[in-house]
């Protein structure tokens, strides 16, 4: 893919999270990696989603180093680390999303992981998203937008997540983060993820003892879509759903 293909995917994914309600002002970004090119798009630092365009979007390479030759007018956002060390850590990872949309922020703040309440839930994420752990007082002091994705990499290297089969999770305090195999992807499930956590907050504020449902239909609606052996296939999963318009 040309830089410029790459530049204008990542623009529009951006305007998408505006359009889908799950940002205001400029809290939130889109990021893309072209591994065989050694670069990551991303959104500029407060930068308004309708003032993005290739001509002032950022270009860096892996350590979050201006690209030679590109123009890069604006600083990446400044949460560029974040989003470098799923990149570094998730090798399937070709996107990441951050939003402090609504629903998924507030169970960020009340420290509350997402169970797989349904099956909307089981259709995108295979089992609980979660909630990682707190940073230190010197993880916050020094290099934190680094230390904030990497407790994200910490906490599903621990807790033995497949962040391929869990594409998301809430940064404690801070907001959600989702990921996937292109921007469209990763943008689909920051808009899924919202809504599946409006859910939550709905069903747990009128029976706080509900609990997750049965792992088989968890399994079966995940799988069905997902995997070597996936049979739903002509759902909407959001991949080039700007794009191919």
């Amino acid at each position: 893919m040309m830089i410029q293909e790459l530049k204008e995917i990542v623009v529009e994914a951006n305007k998408e999270l505006l359009k889908r309600k799950v940002v205001i002002y400029s809290w939130g970004n889109v990021s893309a990696i072209d591994r065989n090119k050694g670069i990551i798009v991303i959104k500029p630092v407060g930068l308004p989603y309708d003032e993005l365009t290739t001509e002032n979007i950022s270009v860096v390479d892996l350590e979050g180093k201006p690209v030679r030759g590109e123009k890069n007018p604006l600083k990446p956002s400044v949460d560029l680390d974040i989003h470098r060390a799923l990149y570094e850590n998730f090798q399937e990872c070709q996107a990441v999303v951050h939003t402090h949309s609504t629903y998924a922020t507030v169970m960020a703040q009340l420290h509350h992981e997402i169970p797989c309440f349904g099956t909307t839930h089981a259709d995108y994420f295979a089992g609980t998203i979660p909630c990682v752990d707190l940073l230190t007082d010197d993880e916050v002091i020094n290099d934190y937008e680094w230390n904030t994705g990497m407790a994200i990499v910490k906490y599903f290297r621990t807790h033995n997540i497949n962040p391929e089969e869990i594409p998301a999770a809430l940064s404690i305090n801070h907001g959600p983060f989702t990921w996937g195999e292109d921007a469209w992807d990763a943008v689909h499930k920051a808009v899924v993820l919202e809504e599946i956590c409006k859910m939550a907050v709905h069903m747990l504020e009128i029976n706080p003892d509900c609990t997750a449902i049965p792992k088989v239909i968890s399994d079966k609606h995940f799988f069905r879509k997902h995997g070597v052996n996936a049979y739903f296939m002509n759902d909407d999963h959001g991949h080039g759903m700007i794009h191919n318009k």
